[in-house]
């Protein structure tokens, strides 16, 4: 079912990546994209740009069907951080607010609320949890409802929260979740940099608020892009915090300074994006994920976990395995020294990372079973 030639993905040719969750290798329709928009400029100059409003309309759609939602909703970013920072800049905070996060976030996701601090605003963390017999709190691990549920109150405006914890691989129940906050009209927040591309991420369903994710993780799109999707809800409240030329109605007559900006999601794409790079993404959405689907590709993903785990030596690395619906694409390894091995299984061709005391194991759907059987094998080995 899955083209997975060496054609489309010609690393394979090369080594077997399996860090899908750091920087994953660029897809081969992405990097022909920005080459095609660039060329284009070099041949025609600022002819050579006239398909930049093409562009963004289309990267709008289609990253649209991946998140459920309309093209209205969604903005082109360079990153996480980006729109992370937007959102919480602009909440409408009064001293004595409150936002909910985990204590072992992405630092994408900790400091722009640990900023709002100077507004008055108490930043709470999620105490981590070990919600498994496999491992301990002396790593990253989990968080838990419960928890959640203890932390919240009458002065909670937004949690805060990584779809994928990237250190663990433990993957939040977004449905549970979204439904848990919407019962308490709590924004819910989420990055979803480890896990767009990989698992379903179901935005407007799911009454998630904000979703934020790069573009060169599971998306394999360039480094220095991404997308932010948001809830004509949450824009209502929001004050703009960065301006420029591109974020009023009246375009490119520049001379009219009547301020009159975008209330769809064009309100964060404030002035000129990487064009070459918004070319990039769109490709990987429309060549790949509108091929298949997020279900497909988790499963896929899964199953190629399964192979590697059953050729594993469980006796020199302790796979991580959540139950099904905290399950992601990274499988954490415990293990003596992650760090000296993931530098040993890179120079022996494997690439994977370690991260928060765990080796991660991250293939994606266009690797194939010999590929994960050797991995196991060559990482049991040097082990």
């Amino acid at each position: 079912m899955f083209d997975k030639t060496d054609e489309r993905f010609p690393i394979k040719t090369q080594r077997t990546d399996l860090n899908h969750c750091g920087i994953a290798p660029l897809y081969s329709g992405a990097a022909e994209a920005v080459r095609e928009f660039c060329e284009a400029r070099v041949q025609r100059g600022v002819l050579g740009a006239s398909t930049y409003g093409t562009i963004q309309k289309n990267f709008r759609r289609w990253a649209a069907r991946l998140l459920r939602t309309t093209a209205s909703n969604v903005s082109f970013m360079k990153n996480a951080a980006e729109g992370l920072s937007a959102i919480a800049a602009g909440y409408p905070f009064k001293p004595g607010d409150e936002v909910i996060s985990y204590i072992h976030e992405y630092p994408s996701n900790h400091y722009p609320w640990l900023l709002q601090e100077r507004r008055g605003v108490k930043l709470k963390l999620l105490p981590n949890r070990s919600l498994s017999q496999t491992t301990d709190n002396n790593r990253p691990c989990a968080w838990s409802l419960d928890d959640l549920e203890t932390l919240v109150s009458a002065r909670t405006r937004i949690v805060a929260i990584s779809h994928v914890q990237f250190t663990s691989g433990f993957a939040a129940d977004l449905q549970q979740l979204g439904a848990f906050c919407h019962e308490r009209d709590i924004d819910l927040v989420v990055d979803a940099a480890q896990s767009l591309g990989c698992l379903p991420v179901h935005a407007e369903p799911w009454h998630i608020s904000a979703v934020v994710s790069s573009g060169w993780k599971w998306l394999m799109g360039p480094i220095g892009c991404g997308l932010l999707y948001t809830s004509p809800a949450l824009r209502s409240k929001l004050q703009i915090v960065m301006a420029g030329a591109d974020i009023v109605t009246q375009g490119d007559d520049y001379l009219n300074h009547t301020w009159n900006p975008y209330s769809d999601a064009r309100m964060f794409e404030y002035s000129t994006v990487q064009i070459a790079y918004e070319a990039g993404l769109l490709r990987c959405l429309q060549e790949i994920f509108t091929t298949y689907s997020s279900e497909q590709i988790r499963d896929e993903i899964f199953s190629l976990q399964d192979v590697f785990c059953a050729h594993l030596d469980t006796s020199r690395l302790r796979p991580l395995v959540w139950p099904q619906q905290n399950r992601s694409g990274i499988l954490p390894l415990i293990c003596d020294y992650p760090e000296a091995l993931s530098r040993k299984a890179t120079d022996k061709g494997i690439t994977v990372t370690s991260r928060g005391g765990y080796l991660r194991v991250a293939p994606h759907f266009y690797n194939d079973d010999d590929q994960l059987t050797r991995a196991a094998q060559l990482l049991s080995s040097l082990a």
